[in-house]
């Protein structure tokens, strides 16, 4: 899972595979939409609080809390720096 930094001016660099997967040109738009702690940003032709809505559904569907997701992601972590860096 790629990490990126937060510039001076609020600027983010999104790696080159993920731009090219979505099909992000140079000026691209980005809806930006906050979840809890968490920063989605999807292409502008997805409307933000649609996403967020569907998402909301998924997880209440799949019996799933935001907690539930982030514990996951801590494990998805620890898995993949055990696999990248050893130990």
């Amino acid at each position: 899972m790629p990490s990126v930094k937060v510039r001076e001016r609020g600027q983010v660099t999104i790696p080159a595979s993920i731009r090219k997967e979505l099909g992000l040109g140079e000026e691209a738009t980005l809806s930006v939409v906050k979840v809890g702690d968490v920063l989605m940003l999807t292409p502008r032709k997805l409307i933000g609080d649609v996403v967020a809505k569907k998402a909301a559904r998924a997880m209440k569907k799949a019996g799933l809390r935001l907690q539930d997701l982030f514990a996951d992601l801590d494990t998805q972590r620890a898995r993949y720096n055990r696999e990248r860096y050893g130990s």
